[in-house]
């Protein structure tokens, strides 16, 4: 597959409605529950992505069959479901191959993957799935290839050494399928821990505490068949009030899920960007004061990330572009990954005001204007933040790598094509391609 480049022609304004995809986040953890179920499930607001369309493929190859009936809608029927050992090649592509071990060590009581690969941010460790696991009643081995195994999972009382998202996801769906009742704690909260949760019960689980930090899941649960849909994706309505924010452009952002922005919209309101609510739209004036929020007695401010409800790892790369914008000078503290910072030295170069203190911190001083630059995605959200960048500065930048972007980001460039972005995809896309 040929590499994915963007050419993006800044400085142009953007004006429309735009609706977020379906949160990858939640799709990816959903198909796999998918697995648990041996009746028909029906998906929809899929996002059409490099990562969902990897794991449809993993799916299939043990057993299920999946199949797009509309562009976004899913339907899946894992009547029968064998433990193969999975393609190393496809799971090196996606991180989200782990989620497989729950549903398949539910189903067929073993599992073997390779090590799942995805983005390249600093380590990411897989310890806590594991001991999860293992208070559940299976028996792990991690050398060259992650086995794991159970004859039965037996409900436990289970503190997760860290609030992972993946882990609490892998922990849930093994848990629907324990016997007894199994309690949670140091869950991760996140919109899309909460999606799967809502599907699980959607197929007959019984859970309680929900977007709390302790879940008790009694089971196990006799499960059917389900339809449900995808929720909106609360990284890319972040992504996008970014890109309102900087092109100085009004934006209205349709079926936002308000209800999970919260700490997102205070993030930006330190920068001086004020979001408004209609009904379950955000609207993004243009009339944005830019001006970043000191704190109580002028000191420097400073932008946070951590876990869910506070402001998201996620969007800290384009928090950082858009202070780049704003006039004042923000502390960005990003804590939970090593290597997501390392993109800032391509902002400094297209003369943005940087200061890299170390890989969790940076000092951005605005505004300033940035000229375009040739770069390379290193990751999905760098690679948005990247783009962000493109978009607002002066003249032509080119983003190689962009296949990065496409992983999380679905058919981003025709979306912001549309609302008056100049942005060239090469290869261009042919018609019926994800």
């Amino acid at each position: 597959m040929a590499p994915i480049q963007y050419i993006v022609e800044g400085g142009h304004r953007l004006k429309g409605t735009v609706e977020p995809s379906g949160n990858k986040n939640a799709a990816l953890p959903i198909i796999a529950a998918a697995l648990l179920t041996e009746h028909p499930v029906i998906l929809e607001n899929v996002p059409r992505i490099r990562d969902t369309e990897t794991l449809v493929e993993l799916i299939r190859s043990v057993g299920a069959t999946a199949e797009w009936r509309h562009r976004n809608t899913l339907a899946i029927h894992a009547k029968s479901v064998r433990s193969t050992d999975l393609d190393p090649q496809l799971c090196a592509r996606i991180r989200a191959s782990i989620l497989l071990a729950g549903p398949l060590l539910a189903r067929c009581g073993e599992v073997m993957l390779p090590p799942p690969g995805g983005d390249v941010i600093g380590r990411r460790r897989l310890d806590t799935h594991f001991l999860a696991f293992e208070q559940l009643g299976a028996t792990v081995i991690a050398k060259d290839r992650l086995e794991f195994r159970a004859a039965r999972l037996k409900a436990a009382d289970v503190f997760l050494d860290e609030p992972s998202v993946t882990a609490t996801e892998n922990a849930l769906m093994a848990a629907v399928a324990a016997h007894g009742t199994t309690y949670l704690r140091n869950a991760a909260s996140e919109p899309h821990v909460q999606d799967l949760a809502h599907f699980l019960v959607k197929l007959g689980a019984r859970i309680e505490g929900i977007g709390t930090n302790t879940m008790v899941v009694h089971g196990p649960a006799t499960l059917g068949a389900a339809s449900h849909s995808i929720g909106p994706d609360h990284i890319e309505v972040g992504s996008l009030i970014g890109l309102a924010a900087v092109t100085r452009s009004p934006l209205r952002i349709a079926r936002a899920g308000v209800e999970h922005l919260r700490s997102i919209r205070m993030g930006f309101e330190r920068l001086g960007i004020v979001c408004g609510v209609k009904g379950d739209d955000l609207v993004v004036t243009s009339g944005q004061t830019l001006k970043i929020r000191d704190d109580v007695g002028g000191h420097v401010p400073k932008l946070e990330d951590q876990p869910w409800p506070a402001f998201p790892a996620d969007l800290m790369s384009i928090a950082i572009v858009t202070a780049t914008q704003c006039d004042g000078v923000i502390l960005m503290f990003e804590k939970m990954f090593e290597s997501r910072m390392f993109f800032v030295d391509k902002l400094i170069s297209m003369g943005a005001r940087i200061v890299l203190c170390d890989p969790h911190r940076a000092i951005v001083a605005g505004p300033s204007r940035l000229r375009g630059a040739l770069m390379t995605s290193p990751d999905i959200r760098a690679g948005m933040a990247m783009l962000l960048a493109a978009v607002c500065a002066e003249g032509v930048s080119t983003i190689n790598n962009a296949d990065q972007i496409e992983r999380g980001y679905e058919r981003i460039d025709e979306r912001l094509n549309a609302l008056g972005a100049r942005i060239t995809r090469v290869p261009a896309r042919t018609h019926d391609a994800g």
